[in-house]
């Protein structure tokens, strides 16, 4: 499982840590790894040109003395001191004795483009709000320099607790963090600046809490959660998920999330709604019925939405039984809120960025440049637990200061038509076999980002294939 913690929780570890180690101890643990990785990014480190780029602190510190580092063995390390009178005098003698150099900002841009690799240490965790005007330009020196750009615990300019990037902000290619993740690290917009991301471990694991902000299920997690059959297992034991979606306008809907539901190992799928001769003619095995949801059989999860149109009945009607429900799509818009809050069973809701605006009552723009919030507020607002789709998926439940998890699978592959009806699919089957709301969605959305990347394999594919490449996803998280 992948962690990260916000800013303040980080503080109060580090000066835990900090007070059982001799003095400066903790800086050098950073330096040590964030100049290991520098090494690792260069062709060579003798000879080559390296450029700090410095703002003041403890982030400032960590660059200027993994810049030593660097020099003594050989690079021509310059750093660029955005505040001189408050840069961290102790790092910066050691910059100084290995034969490194310092420069200002107005005689930065030569450096910069010349560099083989920049260090961006403008703005450590501390930093909101985006950055000053200064910060700013050589923000948009590194954007047009060839440079290799590593970020010293997060790219500045983005904000580490939430993600969101006010204004200009560093784009690096690979950020070494210390500690715990930071939240900006694994949520866009953030998330497209920071690169590839290491983890240095400095020792902070003992003195961070058990809880985190956000986690990110890795393959591992993910092969505990999947279900599989026992030798006494029956269709009903695997779940049955009921599926009451589609309509005379859009039967795909219907056809393609069956085909998520079954490929995500469903014992059966019952189907209600117009679009049953549709659905039979691609899946026989389908247990199709023309009564509502309240009268199809026997179920232990509902998925209903997808391709609905304005037929409120279905979604009325599955909101009203004692199994979970997963609302999707037009669901999401003809759902009573109260009705969802005061359930007794769980709620699943998995809505798009502008089904969330709708939902809250806020713009489009403002989900997108705040997910975390969107998410939070939403499982909040709706008592149930939220799956926002995007480019990172986030995944809320209505505890107050429980983990949000995020998804490390997400593909641009899956921007199709009907991904999302093959997801809801998917997410009712592990509903279904008894899966919690949580773990159903974190699960399905891991399922289905591989599936996407492995369906698409660097070309254009439909949704159809992603369902159809569910089970290689599966056997590859199981082998």
């Amino acid at each position: 499982m992948r962690s990260a913690h916000r800013v303040e929780t980080v503080r109060t570890a580090e000066r835990t840590l900090m007070a059982r180690l001799p003095d400066g101890a903790l800086m050098q643990r950073a330096a040590a790894g964030l100049a290991a990785t520098c090494a690792d990014a260069l062709a060579r480190v003798y000879g080559s040109r390296i450029v700090l780029l410095t703002g003041s602190g403890d982030n400032g510190g960590d660059t200027l003395y993994a810049g030593a580092r660097l020099a003594r063995r050989g690079a021509g390390v310059t750093a660029v001191l955005l505040t001189p009178d408050r840069t961290h005098p102790e790092a910066l003698k050691a910059l100084l004795r290995a034969g490194g150099t310092t420069a200002t900002p107005a005689t930065a841009a030569g450096l910069i483009h010349h560099a083989d690799l920049v260090l961006d240490g403008i703005v450590g965790i501390g930093g909101k709000g985006g950055l000053r005007p200064e910060a700013a330009h050589l923000a948009d020196l590194v954007a047009a320099s060839p440079a290799t750009v590593i970020a010293v615990d997060l790219p500045s300019g983005v904000e580490p607790d939430t993600g969101e990037v006010h204004g200009a902000a560093v784009r690096a290619d690979l950020t070494v963090t210390f500690g715990t993740h930071k939240p900006g690290l694994l949520i866009d917009p953030a998330r497209e600046y920071a690169g590839t991301v290491r983890l240095i471990d400095i020792g902070l694991a003992d003195t961070l809490p058990a809880t985190p902000t956000l986690e990110s299920l890795q393959h591992t997690d993910v092969a505990a959660l999947l279900p599989h059959p026992s030798q006494e297992s029956d269709k009903y034991r695997r779940g049955v998920v009921g599926i009451a979606a589609g309509s005379t306008r859009y039967p795909g809907a219907a056809v393609l999330a069956v085909a998520g539901a079954l490929r995500g190992g469903a014992g059966a799928v019952r189907y209600v709604g117009p679009a049953a001769d549709a659905v039979l003619a691609r899946f026989p095995e389908t247990l199709v019925s023309d009564s509502g949801p309240k009268k199809a059989g026997r179920v232990q999860a509902w998925v209903t939405g997808p391709g609905a149109g304005d037929d409120v009945a279905p979604v009325a009607e599955a909101l009203s039984t004692d199994v979970p429900v997963l609302l999707d799509a037009d669901g999401l818009r003809l759902a009573d809120r109260e009705t969802v809050r005061t359930r007794t069973a769980p709620t699943l809701m998995t809505p798009h960025a502008g089904e969330a605006a709708a939902l809250l009552g806020v713009s489009r723009e403002e989900v997108e440049s705040a997910r975390l919030t969107a998410v939070r507020d939403l499982a909040h607002a709706y008592n149930a637990t939220v799956l926002l789709k995007g480019s990172t998926t986030l995944i809320a439940t209505p505890t107050p200061d429980a983990p949000v998890r995020v998804n490390p699978t997400g593909t641009p592959w899956l921007a199709t038509a009907g991904s999302g009806d093959v997801l809801s699919g998917l997410m009712g089957s592990l509903l279904a076999a008894g899966l919690t709301p949580l773990d159903a969605a974190s699960v399905a959305a891991y399922l289905h980002g591989l599936a996407g990347r492995y369906a698409a394999n660097g070309a254009p594919t439909g949704a159809h294939d992603v369902a159809e490449a569910i089970p290689a996803a599966w056997r590859d998280i199981t082998d």
